[in-house]
């Protein structure tokens, strides 16, 4: 089967990797830092008041959320949701994480474009995600020359995809760029050493959009050159 082929692990095994790499280092930073007071020991509810005062974001409503490392933004209803740890916690990483989230809030607030971009793609790439295997799987079975045209759409809609994981990488890296600043001017952030826990945190993050990124490209490119050398194997 095309589907479980030595070609397809050779593609998807080290986006695999990279995930499973990006996954030990965000949580394996998370909880070192998680441990590790602040200076004000202030929690994340409370840097998150003081920050959005500080960005004039006074129409956002802060939530709680369940779960582990869950905490977002959401533009539709302007409210920032934090995790128990986060919220309620007084480490280097909650101010870290809290801040990044407000980061996003200033980007829609201010109506930066590669927001808007991302945002614009997520119905389509829903769409495409959904329609895409169909698409693909019936063409591959279908063979021939409509076969393979609908193959090709299938493999359109994934690179979508690709594209919302290539467009999400500047808008993290943007707002870890924010939360920097924030912290900064608010006076949060008083040390080295602090200064390093939320670099730390912010990184292991943003790696991993990288290594999503990686692995739907490489996902991507096992299509291309399957339905590539299905269409030689016909001439």
């Amino acid at each position: 089967m095309f589907f479980y082929d030595s070609t397809y692990l050779c593609f998807m095994i080290p986006g695999a990797i990279l995930m499973m790499i990006a996954q030990l280092w965000v949580t394996s930073t998370y909880r070192r830092w998680s441990k590790v007071r602040n200076h004000y020991g202030i929690s994340g509810v409370e840097a998150a008041r003081k920050l959005l005062n500080i960005g004039n974001l006074y129409n956002v409503e802060i939530q709680g959320v369940r779960g582990e490392l869950r905490d977002h933004y959401n533009p539709r209803d302007k409210t920032l949701a934090l995790s128990p740890s986060v919220g309620q916690g007084n480490s280097v990483a909650s101010l870290a994480i809290t801040a990044h989230e407000i980061g996003h809030a200033l980007q829609h607030d201010q109506g930066y474009l590669p927001l808007q971009f991302r945002t614009a793609l997520v119905p389509v790439v829903n769409i495409g995600s959904t329609f895409g295997w169909i698409l693909l799987i019936i063409g591959l079975i279908l063979g021939g020359t409509l076969g393979t045209q609908l193959a090709w759409i299938g493999v359109a809609a994934f690179a979508l995809g690709t594209l919302f994981a290539f467009a999400t990488i500047p808008v993290e890296l943007n707002a870890s760029s924010r939360a920097k600043a924030l912290l900064s001017e608010s006076g949060l952030v008083t040390s080295v050493e602090e200064q390093r826990g939320v670099n730390a945190v912010l990184n292991a993050a943003a790696f991993t959009y990288v290594a999503a990124l990686a692995a739907s490209l490489m996902q991507l490119l096992y299509w291309v050159s399957l339905l590539g050398g299905f269409g030689r194997r016909r001439r």
